[in-house]
């Protein structure tokens, strides 16, 4: 695995635990679903986490892409000014 996908992951695992772990007081709810054994049995093995920990996963990625897509449609719509030197906190070498 290449630094930038190993760097990527990490973001996505943090991501998936801060998706599945923002409200210690949410609401959990037990469904009951009908879902093709094999593709469970894959998901489950890729993820190396139990049904619930990658049916939640699965969620909180089609809640992200929901919410990329809903960015995306705001490209060229929005004017942004931008010094990247500033932005970045950092000197340029």
């Amino acid at each position: 695995m290449t630094h930038r996908a190993s760097r990527l992951s990490e973001h996505m695992d943090y991501d998936m635990y801060a998706c599945m772990h923002q409200n210690p007081k949410q609401k959990i709810r037990r469904v009951t679903s009908n879902l093709p054994a094999d593709l469970l049995e894959e998901a489950c093995r890729v993820s190396g986490a139990g049904v619930t920990e990658t049916l939640t996963q699965g969620l909180c990625l089609v809640k992200r892409g929901a919410a990329l897509t809903k960015a995306s449609r705001l490209r060229g719509r929005l004017k942004l000014d931008v010094d990247l030197r500033v932005s970045r906190e950092r000197p340029r070498r």
